[in-house]
């Protein structure tokens, strides 16, 4: 028997509960690993609450770093002993998780698995912001709320890679250390952001918002805008946003909006692994700095959950087999 985190039914972080579990087996295309952490993310307090429907019993988790243990039918491009992370498991709350091998991403040698496990999902994730959803260019200005967040932090600093100004939110003293030294240049509360927004563009706006937190950002997020600006809507920390007239992004001065997933910006290997492989070298050669903000043994992850929705945390949060 080994160890993974199972929720009965849907609830508070109380739900989920430390148990014993008969191993996985990997199955034809699939891989076995032992994981060395797994990544927590807001989409997995979501699923365990009920806001995302999933079967009962469940273990979250979809993110994380490991060294394969066994191999299913079929792959020939993995060896047992490589090192691999995904953003795209399945039970990965657990000593052992099954990942697809068409979604397994290599790990460099320079890589440790802390920082493998933290990459994928938000490495990923602020690669097709910045790549995909809006092409960032050299002299653009963005506004990124949660800059102190896992994907805030990393997307900060490859914005100024690529020669962006980087305004971004936060909601703490601490949060706007981190979000400066990441490299912003403007670092706002969230209250009255937009209007500072427009004061430090001269009244243009930005080019781009990046929007995690959703509902309690949204409006003023358009109203940063610029005229042919466009809202990256990635996520509703907050909560979803209500149904809105279009009309309000013509009157907002032609305004694009998009609400893109991962999923559909890694479609095929080719992808996955162009966008996993930027990111890691990045990482591996000191360009890209990673924070872990916290780490919680495997069977304390009902109080990562906690600190997690309580935004007591910042950069990105592992659980520890």
């Amino acid at each position: 028997m080994t160890h993974a985190i199972v929720a009965n039914e849907p609830g508070g972080p109380e739900v989920l509960e430390y148990s014993s579990v008969e191993p996985p087996v990997p199955g034809p295309g699939q891989l076995l690993i032992k994981v060395a952490a797994a990544g927590v993310n807001f989409i997995e307090t979501y699923q365990r609450s009920g806001t995302y429907k999933v079967d009962y019993p469940f273990t979250p988790g979809a993110e994380a770093a490991g060294t394969i243990e066994a191999i299913g039918g079929g792959v020939e491009d993995f060896a047992v002993g490589d090192r691999i992370a995904t953003a795209e498991g399945s039970r990965t709350y657990a000593d052992y998780a099954i990942v697809e091998a068409e979604k397994a991403l290599p790990v460099p040698a320079g890589v440790d698995d802390h920082t493998a496990a933290a990459l994928p999902l938000q490495g990923i994730t602020a690669h097709y912001l910045m790549n995909s959803s809006f092409r960032v260019e050299p002299g653009h200005t963005v506004l990124l709320h949660a800059g102190a967040g896992g994907v805030g932090l990393l997307l900060t600093q490859l914005l100024k890679a690529r020669g962006a100004r980087v305004i971004t939110t936060v909601s703490s003293d601490e949060k706007a250390d981190l979000s400066k030294l990441a490299g912003a240049d403007e670092v706002l509360r969230y209250e009255g952001f937009a209007d500072r927004v427009r004061e430090l563009t001269d009244g243009d706006g930005v080019n781009v918002v990046y929007d995690g937190v959703g509902k309690d950002t949204f409006d003023d997020s358009l109203r940063s805008l610029r005229i042919r600006g466009t809202m990256v809507l990635f996520g509703a920390a907050s909560g979803p946003v209500p149904p809105f007239d279009p009309q309000r992004l013509n009157s907002g001065g032609s305004l694009s909006l998009t609400r893109p997933t991962m999923g559909h910006f890694v479609q095929n290997r080719h992808e996955r692994r162009w966008r996993s492989a930027e990111i890691f070298e990045a990482a591996a050669n000191g360009t890209l700095a990673v924070r872990v903000g916290a780490t919680y043994p495997l069977a304390e992850a009902a109080q990562a959950h906690r600190d997690l929705e309580g935004r007591h945390t910042t950069g990105k949060v592992l659980l520890l087999p």
